[in-house]
Formats: structure tokens, C-alpha cells, sequence
């Protein structure tokens, strides 16, 4: 039966190149919806570039641009960066976009309109130097929970997510000067209210989402949920659709979440399907994929707005959220010079010698080590001496030998078996987010086909028995065929080398490829390089 699936990429934030960490967190999202698709679902895919926000206008004032343009520049790269690295969104779009704006309005009236938006009067920030009221990212102090120094939205420390009034001893991150309290009028969410709600979810689906997400979410709830400022005091962002707030624009953390509901209505409209109808469908299936400091947002604001604009809109089935990628055993840090940006990171690998390593041995339940040894290691122990091995070794032969021609021949039983397992185990550990261990079982099939080639020894095969050659042989082209199918979700564009190579025309489909009739072998190319580590 066909299924909704919608899968939200997090929103990399317009002030720096991407980096290794970023791709840690989004690439699972793009193996999963490749499966589905090959699975033939419908699958709706999206993410964007988070363009609004004070570090944004911090980083135009010092380059004495326009924050449009800082954000313009880094959307243009990211985008490139994904396309660079086969990312199948169906859209990456912006937060800068008049169809977001338009939308964002729309629902945030919808939460007006359903009584979870009210106004306050509150004592703010003020810069006397500056003469400025100043946004919480516009705040630098000491963190009331950790005592660590943070910034006036999330201690960087604890990953608390704070209002202004949790850091002590504020000042200015502009100028330096101490902030005194002036009184401004602002529009709060009453996510208070959803303190039950976010806890039954958060119990439901302690077996769906990752534990980071499951503990950091009771973490945050232990605490209490607070209402949020809805509007903020800024220049730069969507305008607040409601009288009197004509000075302020909607602060970045509800409109960037609502960026899932913007781009898949976009995507929706674009193929004729009712998003409404898409995204409260019962059985709709939903992943959320991100790094561990965005835990928040994605398991208690997102769900909350979700049910403050409508109560029956499916909420995260799963939250695919990682945990930290180091760079040579430390934390990555500019200033260190040990963070690699996914710029440096192509222009050094192959596209999929990249995807592969960061999907088999991404940090999905602890922190990884990142190193370029490590990397050179796991690309010329795998794609080369094992995935690259099993394919090379089988088409080289068939082309001195015969010309590239196999001659059709019978499939071995037990193969065929291990096939059809495969792709079940490898499609059920997909679903369920683990996408190392489907690695590794796609992993274990090559293997069993090296193992396979060695033991039948068709070199010697082709002396003695030329009928258990040729078995041999169309069994193990048989297993090359699939192995395009089963690891097309992880390095995509490996796999349609391989399908070219044997001419597999059809179009994929998450399922046991059949062969029928002769193979002609088209290029003796090798699949992947050995690297050496420079």
C-alpha cells in the first residue's frame, strides 16, 4: 500500500559555510527519501536556508552590506553544496521568499485566531550606547542554569533554550556596554500550555525518536515550559501581520519550524496534492532530521505550533537527530582552524566517497571523530576493497575473456534468498533511522558475493565446466545488479554507473531485479580510485 511520507531537513542558518556537522545531521533525511521513493511512495522532501535573524544583520553591519546579501550569498552556496552532493529535495527554498512570508502570516493568524497568541508589556534589553532594543541573539552574558557564557537564546554549554532574563550579568555583544530594562509591548505563544500534550508525545514515540531527542525533550520539560516572544525588535525578518506590531518583525525561531509547513504546501500545490489533506492524513509518516542543539525546536515548539494552528496535523513520527561530529579529537572551532567546510570537503573527495563515509559512520548515538586518515581508510577498505572489488573483478574478467558478454544462466537458490532478505532488513532499518546498521548490512551482501566468487573460482571453472562458469558468473552479475538497488539511498550516483554498465534500463524500484537474457558489459571503468591521504 502506497504511503504519505514527509521529511523535513533542518534549515542550515545564512552566516557560514556548511561544514561536516551539518551534513552529519541532514544527509540521513536524503538515504530516507530515496528509499521511499524507490519503494514507491509518496514522499514529500524539503528544507531551506534560515535567512533571517540578528546574527545575520551582526555580520552585515561588520561587512557594511545589506543582511539580504550575506543571506543571498550563503543560500546560493548551500544550495550549490547540496546539488554538489546529490540531495533529492523536492524543494530547498528560503525563509527571504514572498510564498514563506504570505504563508507564515496565514498561520500565524490561524494561532491568533485560536486564542495561543496574546500581547505583553515587558521590561527588554535596551543598549544606551547603542540606543537599540536588543534581540536575545544581541546579548552575551553567563547562563543561570550552567554558568557558562551563552548568548540570550540558548546557552551553547547546557543547550538550554533561554529567555533573556536566564543570563546574568548582560551586555551588548555590539559594544560591549551594559543593557538596562526599558518597557516594550510583544506578542508571547502560549507554549505553556502545551506541557501535557508535548509529554504524551514525547512517551508515544520513545521508541521512534532517537534517545537524544527522547532525553533532552524530558530534560526540557523537567524544567516547565515557558510561553515564547513571538515578535521581536528588529529590521531584518517577516513583517507581524497584526496592528500596533508594524516596528517588529516574528522572531526567527517560529518562522524558520513553520518553513517545514511553507515548502511542503509549495511542493504539494506544484503536483496538485491537498496539503491539508497530506498532512493530517492519520497514517502520514513524518522525519525530522537534525543536529542535537536543534532538539528543541523540533520536538516541542514545531509539535506545539502544530497543534495550536490545528489540532489534526499529523506531528513527528520520527526525529532523526545526531549527535556531534569532532574534527582530530576536538571540537570543531574556526578559530582552532580544525572545522572542514563541505567546500573544502568536495574539492578534496569524490561526492559519494563523502556520502558514504558520513552515512556508515555518522554519530547517530555518540559523538564521532573525524579525521582525514579515517576517511581514506574507510574509503579504500569499503567502496574500494570491497564494494569497487566485488564489481571490478567480475566485469574485468567477463571483458578479457569474453568481450563483456555473459551469457544467460541460472541464478543460485541460496543467492536469490539472501537477496530478497536483504532488501527487506536493509528497508526496515531505513525506516527506522538507523541507516549506519543498513549500511553495514548492504555491506555484509558484497561481502558474501566476494566470498562467493572466491569459493565457485570461476577462473578455474572456465576450464573444467563451462555451464558452472557461466552460473557463477550471471549470479554474481545478478548480485551487481542489486547491490545498485540496495545502495542507491546512500551513494546514488555509484549506482547508476553501475546500472549503465549493465545496461539496467528499468526503473528502479525497491525490489529483487531480475535478469533475463545475455549481459553485455559496456565499460571496464573502475567504480572508485584508491585515495592516498596528502
Amino acid at each position: 500500500m502506497t504511503k504519505n511520507i514527509f521529511i523535513g531537513g533542518a534549515w542550515p542558518y545564512a552566516n557560514n559555510s556548511l561544514h561536516l556537522g551539518h551534513l552529519a545531521a541532514l544527509l540521513p533525511a536524503d538515504a530516507i527519501a530515496r528509499y521511499y521513493r524507490l519503494n514507491g511512495d509518496n514522499v514529500i522532501y524539503v528544507s531551506g536556508t534560515d535567512s533571517h535573524g540578528t546574527p545575520i544583520t551582526v555580520r552585515a553591519k561588520k561587512e557594511n552590506v545589506s543582511p539580504k546579501e550575506i543571506a543571498t550569498k550563503y543560500h546560493n552556496e548551500f544550495k550549490k553544496n547540496f546539488e554538489d552532493l546529490d540531495f533529492s529535495y523536492d524543494l530547498y527554498t528560503n525563509t527571504m521568499t514572498e510564498y514563506h512570508a504570505e504563508k507564515v502570516a496565514k498561520y500565524l493568524q490561524k494561532i491568533m485566531d485560536n486564542g495561543y497568541i496574546y500581547e505583553k508589556d515587558e521590561l527588554q534589553d535596551f543598549c544606551p550606547v547603542c540606543n537599540n532594543f536588543l534581540s536575545d541573539r544581541e546579548i552575551v552574558g553567563i547562563c543561570r542554569f550552567c554558568g557558562g557564557a551563552t548568548k540570550g537564546d540558548q546557552c551553547d554549554c547546557c543547550l538550554h533554550t533561554l529567555n533573556t532574563e536566564d543570563v546574568l550579568d548582560k551586555k551588548c555583544s555590539l559594544c560591549g556596554s551594559t543593557t538596562v530594562m526599558k518597557p516594550n509591548k510583544h506578542l508571547y505563544f502560549k507554549l505553556s500550555q502545551f506541557q501535557k500534550e508535548i509529554q504524551e508525545l514525547t512517551k508515544r514515540n520513545e521508541n521512534t525518536w532517537r534517545y537524544n531527542a527522547v532525553n533532552e525533550t524530558k530534560k526540557f520539560l523537567d524544567l516547565g515550559l515557558i510561553d515564547r516572544a513571538v515578535t521581536r525588535q528588529l529590521t531584518w525578518g517577516i513583517d507581524v501581520p497584526f496592528k500596533n506590531f508594524e516596528d517588529k518583525k516574528i522572531y526567527v525561531w517560529i518562522e524558520a519550524v513553520l518553513g517545514y509547513l511553507t515548502a511542503g504546501q509549495q511542493v504539494a500545490e506544484s503536483r496538485n496534492i491537498n496539503f491539508e489533506e497530506f498532512i493530517k492524513d492519520k497514517n502520514l509518516i513524518s522525519y525530522y532530521a537534525h543536529g542535537k542543539d536543534n532538539i528543541p525546536f523540533h520536538t516541542v515548539i514545531f509539535p506545539a505550533l502544530l497543534m495550536a494552528i490545528d489540532s489534526e496535523i499529523s506531528l513527528p513520527s520520527y526525529i532523526i537527530s545526531c549527535e556531534y561530529v569532532n574534527m582530530d579529537n576536538e571540537k570543531m572551532s574556526k578559530s582552532k582552524g580544525n572545522l572542514i567546510s563541505i567546500n573544502e570537503l568536495l574539492s578534496l573527495f569524490p561526492k559519494d566517497s563523502i556520502r558514504y563515509y558520513m552515512l556508515a559512520n555518522g554519530p547517530e548515538t555518540k559523538d564521532i571523530n573525524f579525521t582525514m586518515d579515517n576517511f581514506v581508510q574507510v574509503h579504500n577498505k569499503f567502496l574500494v576493497g570491497v564494494l569497487g572489488n566485488f564489481v571490478n573483478r567480475n566485469c574485468s574478467y567477463i571483458n578479457k575473456k569474453f568481450n563483456g558478454l555473459v551469457k544467460q544462466a541460472k541464478v543460485d537458490e541460496d543467492i536469490i534468498k539472501l537477496t530478497c532478505e536483504t532488501y527487506q532488513k536493509v528497508g526496515e532499518l531505513i525506516e527506522k533511522g538507523k541507516i549506519r546498521n543498513a549500511i553495514e548490512l548492504a555491506i555484509e551482501y558484497v561481502n558474501t558475493g566476494n566470498k562467493y566468487y572466491d569459493e565457485r573460482k570461476p577462473w578455474i571453472q572456465v576450464n573444467e565446466n563451462i555451464e558452472e562458469f557461466n552460473n557463477t558468473t550471471y549470479t554474481c552479475m545478478y548480485m551487481i545488479a542489486n547491490i545498485s538497488n540496495i545502495f542507491a539511498p546512500f551513494i546514488p550516483e555509484t549506482c547508476q554507473k553501475i546500472k549503465n554498465k549493465l545496461q539496467l534500463n528499468e526503473e528502479a524500484k525497491w525490489e529483487e531485479i531480475k535478469l533475463n537474457g545475455d549481459i553485455q558489459i559496456q565499460n571496464n571503468d573502475l567504480l572508485f580510485e584508491r585515495l592516498e591521504n596528502k
